[in-house]
C-alpha cells in the first residue's frame, strides 16, 4: 500500500475523496443510523471529525454516487434518488455579542435560498426555518435531511457572559423543536456538537430525537480504531513506535469493544513524526480549568470521577456539572460501567498520556501563576529524580508551595486539607508524563502515591499536621508493608513520607527510607 495525502485540516468529503487522500470508512454507520431511526444527536469533543461526517451525510443524501465507490454504503443506497439538505453551521461567529445568533442564522438561510432557488418569507427564524423545509420538500418531491454542526458553540461561547447564553440556549430551542413539528418534510435529522445540554433546557420541543452519545454501537462513529491505524494507515507507521502511539493517543471511549484515537493528533504525528499535545495546545481549556479551581477540584479525583447517564448530562449555562464538563470537553472517558440497582454508573478517567499530562501542566499553571517558575521546578524534578537526589528534592518540594501566591490560600479552605497537597505533588509528577499510579490498594491499605521511573520505585505517603509528628508518614508506608507489591519488578524502593504543616503551608518533614 502506497502513501497518500494526509488530510489535515480538511473537513469536506469531496476534497479527501478527490485528492486521493487517506479516508476511514464510516459509511456503515450511516446506513445503520438510516436503517433504524431518522433524528438523530451525537455529542464528541472538538476536532473528533463531526464536521467531516456531517460533510460525508451531505454528499450521500445529494446523491453523489463517484465520491462513495469502495466505500460500505455505495451498494446499498438508491443513487437515482436526491434529497435537498439543508444545513446549518454554528462553528464561526462571535456569539458574545446579544443578537448575533438571529441575524447569523438569517443570513444562513439567505445562502441556503440563495442556492436552492427556494424562497420561504416569514418575519422569525424558526418560521423561515420551517417555511424552507416545506417549500424544498413540495418543489423537489423529497424529504429533506436536516443536518446541524456545532449546534452548541453559540451557548459555548456566552458561558462568560451568561445572560446571552442564556438568550441563545432559549432562541436555539425555538428554532430546534422546528424539526419536529415539520417532521413530515424530513427525511433524517443529524446534530452534533462538543456538549450534552439536557433535553429539559434545550432539546424539551424534540422528544423524539434519539441521542447516541453514549451507544456502544456508535461508540467509533467519529475517531480512529486500533484497526484503522494498522490497516488504512499502514503507510505512516514505520519509524514510529507503535506502543508510544497508543500510550499517547488512544483510549477515548463511549462503551463499546473500541478506543479510539484523536483523528487530529493521528494526523499531525504522522505529518511530523514528533510525539507532541497537538489536540491540547489548539484549545486552551481556560474555563475549565478556571472552574475546577473555583470549585476546588483536587487534580488527584481527576482520574477517579464516577457519573450516571443523568449527571453526565447535567449541562445548562447555570448547571454544569464538573464531570458533565470534564467528560463532554474529552478531558476525561469512560473506563468502566457498573450496574448499581438498576443505574448505570460510569468510572472517568484520563484517555491518554496527552490529556494526562497537559491538563495537570495547566492545573499548575493556576496554581503557581508563574509559568517560567513553574516550568523551571518541573525540569529540577525531572533532572533530580534521575539523580535519586532526595535532599534536593525536599528542597525543591519546598519551592512547589513557596512558589504558590499567598492569596491563594486565603481564598482558599481546600489548603487545610491533605488532598490538596498532595495534588500539588501529583500534577508535577503528571505534567512530566510519569508513570503514576494514585490510591493503589493492596492487602494492606490504599497508598497514597507511587511513581514508576528510570527503573526505580517511589511510593509516597503523605499527612497534614499540626507539628511535625516525627516521621508518621514513613511510619504507615513501613507498617503497611506497601513495597511488598512493588518488589516483584526487581526495581530499587524508596519509601517517602512527606508531612505538611498546615500552619507553615508547606512541607515540615521529609523523610526517606529505602526498603
Amino acid at each position: 500500500m502506497s502513501k497518500r495525502r494526509l488530510p489535515i485540516g480538511i473537513q469536506t468529503f469531496r476534497e479527501i475523496r478527490d485528492e486521493n487522500c487517506y479516508y476511514v470508512d464510516k459509511t456503515a454507520y450511516i446506513r445503520r443510523l438510516l436503517d433504524e431511526g431518522k433524528h438523530y444527536f451525537l455529542s464528541r469533543p472538538r476536532r473528533f471529525g463531526k464536521s467531516l461526517f456531517l460533510d460525508t451525510l451531505k454528499e450521500l443524501f445529494e446523491s453523489n454516487e463517484p465520491l462513495f465507490v469502495g466505500l460500505h454504503i455505495h451498494d446499498h443506497w438508491d443513487w437515482s434518488v436526491r434529497h435537498p439538505v439543508l444545513r446549518l453551521d454554528f462553528s464561526s461567529g462571535n456569539f458574545t455579542e446579544p443578537g448575533y445568533l438571529q441575524a447569523n442564522l438569517m443570513d444562513q438561510l439567505t445562502a441556503i435560498e440563495r442556492r436552492s432557488g427556494v424562497v420561504a418569507e416569514s418575519a422569525t427564524v424558526p418560521g423561515r426555518f420551517a417555511r424552507q423545509l416545506e417549500a424544498l420538500h413540495e418543489r423537489t418531491g423529497q424529504r429533506v435531511a436536516v443536518l446541524i454542526d456545532e449546534y452548541d458553540k453559540p451557548i459555548l461561547d456566552a458561558l462568560e457572559v451568561p445572560e446571552v447564553a442564556r438568550a441563545n440556549r432559549d432562541f436555539l430551542r425555538g428554532l430546534y423543536s422546528t424539526v419536529k413539528f415539520a417532521d413530515a418534510h424530513i427525511r433524517f435529522t443529524f446534530i452534533t456538537g462538543v456538549s450534552k445540554f439536557s433535553k429539559v433546557s434545550l432539546f424539551s420541543g424534540l422528544n423524539n430525537l434519539k441521542d447516541i452519545t453514549i451507544d456502544g454501537r456508535y461508540s467509533a462513529l467519529c475517531g480512529y480504531t486500533e484497526a484503522d491505524l494498522d490497516t488504512v494507515f499502514a503507510p505512516e507507521l514505520p519509524g514510529l513506535d507503535r506502543e508510544q502511539i497508543r500510550d499517547w493517543y488512544n483510549g477515548y471511549r463511549w462503551l463499546g469493544d473500541d478506543k479510539v484515537y484523536n483523528p487530529f493528533d493521528i494526523l499531525l504525528l504522522f505529518d511530523s513524526r514528533e510525539f507532541r499535545a497537538y489536540w491540547f495546545e489548539t484549545g486552551t481549556p481556560t474555563f475549565l480549568v478556571e472552574t475546577l479551581g473555583k470549585r476546588h477540584v483536587s487534580s488527584l479525583e481527576l482520574g477517579e470521577m464516577v457519573g450516571s447517564d443523568e449527571l453526565l448530562s447535567t449541562f445548562d449555562v447555570d448547571d454544569i456539572a464538573t464531570e458533565a464538563l470534564l467528560f463532554q470537553t474529552g478531558y476525561l472517558t469512560i473506563t468502566e460501567e457498573e450496574d448499581l440497582g438498576g443505574e448505570r454508573l460510569y468510572r472517568l478517567g484520563y484517555p491518554n498520556r496527552e490529556v494526562r499530562q497537559s491538563l495537570n501542566r495547566s492545573l499548575l499553571r493556576y496554581l503557581v501563576q508563574d509559568s517560567t517558575r513553574q516550568m523551571a521546578n518541573s525540569i529540577q524534578l525531572y533532572r533530580l529524580l534521575e539523580a535519586n537526589d532526595f535532599a534536593g528534592l525536599e528542597t525543591l518540594f519546598h519551592a512547589f508551595f513557596a512558589s504558590i501566591p499567598y492569596e491563594w490560600y486565603t481564598n482558599n479552605d481546600i489548603a487545610r486539607y491533605e488532598g490538596y497537597y498532595a495534588s500539588v505533588f501529583y500534577s508535577y509528577f503528571a505534567a512530566l508524563g510519569l508513570n503514576i499510579t494514585v490510591e493503589d490498594s493492596s492487602s494492606h491499605g490504599r497508598l497514597d502515591m507511587a511513581v514508576l521511573f528510570n527503573g526505580t520505585v517511589y511510593l509516597f505517603e503523605f499527612k497534614v499536621v499540626e507539628l511535625s509528628s516525627a516521621g508518621a508518614a514513613l511510619a504507615q508506608l513501613k507498617e503497611r508493608r506497601y513495597a511488598d507489591k512493588y518488589r516483584g519488578l526487581g526495581q530499587p524502593i524508596y519509601l517517602i513520607g512527606v508531612e505538611f504543616s498546615k500552619d507553615e503551608r508547606n512541607v515540615a518533614a521529609f523523610d526517606v527510607e529505602r526498603a
